[in-house]
């Protein structure tokens, strides 16, 4: 004779109770397709948007740093040229000897120099900003910025020739001292008074550029903020799951309880029968 089992425990309450757990685990309510599918299909391309942002965020971030280099570099140059000009306006009067003008010259190539130099190495990782590579004094090559999830958001920047070559100051700094006048002096004057031009214009373009990033990481902060708080809404409800758990709990431990006390019964009831 075979006894009847009735120990089984309801499949559903264990179910739930895993499926409570789960989701206080991971905090997600959508953990597997079989939870409801086209929600979790929402779900995970609302996170992919959100990742999306995230990384584009991170790519305006490291070009505005970039962009800040450039800027805090061709400042640096700006000042080089104010020091050149006020250099050329002493050498430019006869009140200075030619020794003086031979020494002020002197001075004036030592800052075109680093003038130069300041071109040649400012980098944003590896990437030459102000002139082709270190060793290429052609302009440098133009940049594009992935500012957004789709392909089209791109923020552009120009190739810049930020040394005195691509500033017209290539005659003042092979000048040869032991011919240089006061009209030389003066004559260069319009010649650095269009490369300080030049170069306020290349600092304007890294402001724009930087205004456009800076605009463009603001929204893409709000699109990111958005679209979570719209994905906000597959999160678990802690509270409501904690509850369920504890109840799928009880549930459980009343069904063993039941179980037992049937299989128990069922027992005494098959030994009296064969007594």
């Amino acid at each position: 004779m075979q006894v009847g089992n009735n120990s089984q425990i309801n499949a559903d309450v264990y179910l739930n109770a895993n499926q409570s757990l789960n989701r206080i685990a991971t905090g997600i309510t959508l953990n597997q397709a079989s939870n409801d599918a086209s929600s979790l299909a929402i779900s995970n391309n609302l996170q992919a948007q959100a990742n999306g942002y995230t990384q584009a965020i991170e790519n305006s971030n490291s070009a505005i740093a970039l962009t800040q280099i450039a800027d805090g570099a061709t400042k640096e140059q700006s000042s080089i040229l104010d020091n050149v000009k006020e250099k050329l306006l002493q050498a430019s009067t006869d009140t200075t000897s030619q020794e003086g003008r031979d020494a002020i010259l002197k001075d004036v190539k030592g800052l075109l120099e680093q003038f130069d130099n300041i071109a040649s190495s400012t980098n944003y990782n590896g990437n030459t900003l102000l002139q082709n590579s270190q060793t290429d004094n052609s302009a440098s090559n133009d940049l594009q910025f992935q500012a957004g999830n789709e392909n089209s958001d791109i923020i552009d920047s120009t190739g810049i020739q930020s040394n005195t070559e691509g500033l017209g100051l290539s005659a003042l700094l092979n000048q040869n001292a032991s011919s240089f006048s006061a009209s030389d002096a003066r004559a260069f004057l319009d010649d650095v008074d269009e490369a300080i031009t030049g170069l306020s214009d290349i600092r304007s373009e890294f402001g724009a550029v930087t205004n456009q990033l800076e605009s463009s990481t603001r929204n893409l902060l709000t699109q990111k903020n958005q679209t979570l708080e719209a994905n906000s809404v597959f999160d678990t409800d802690y509270a409501k799951e904690s509850a369920n758990f504890s109840k799928q709990n009880v549930l459980a431990q009343i069904g063993a309880f039941a179980s037992a006390q049937a299989n128990n019964i069922n027992q005494q009831t098959v030994g009296r029968l064969l007594s």
